[in-house]
């Protein structure tokens, strides 16, 4: 089993009800489980200049923020780009390169916003909305939940 259908099972389990999935082969074992953790996005709509938007656990912790020059834009409005898997958040290819996305910036389907490590493997994550990016949830380098909210953006 290659990489490629590793993933598509991994997206096919993730569609369904199945808790857990276990494959063995001659060369190979593989268990795929899903995580019965339910997420809570709490959205302030108050244009308040200290709104702050809590995604996760990892998102509550010590989140520096740039100065807000403009008011933040509706939150009801704003879609949000969610982890497919479980693994370590990653905002640039490696610690030379430029950050994949920054607040503000442009995106479309198809771009990579960033990284997630999942056992060894470095799985680039696209984009499925095009906007532009208000909100970026997770720090660098910290571990992501599966559907764990990672930018919030601000359609076109």
């Amino acid at each position: 089993m290659d990489f490629k259908q590793i993933q598509e099972l991994i997206k096919i389990i993730n569609k369904s009800n199945i808790g857990e999935i276990s494959i063995e082969d001659q060369d190979f074992k593989i268990t795929i489980k899903q995580k019965e953790e339910h997420i809570t996005q709490v959205v302030s709509s108050a244009p308040h200049p200290a709104q702050s938007f809590a995604g996760s656990p990892q998102a509550n912790n010590a989140v520096q923020e740039k100065p807000k020059v403009a008011a933040e834009p509706k939150a009801d409005n704003l879609l949000t780009i969610k982890s497919p898997m479980i693994g370590t958040f990653y905002r640039r290819a490696s610690p030379d390169k430029p950050l994949f996305v920054e607040v503000g910036d442009e995106v479309s389907p198809g771009k990579v916003v960033c990284i997630i490590e999942a056992m060894k493997l470095f799985n680039e994550i696209e984009s499925e909305v095009s906007g532009k990016i208000v909100k970026i949830l997770a720090d660098d380098a910290s571990p992501v939940e599966y559907d764990q909210p990672l930018f919030l953006v601000e359609p076109n």
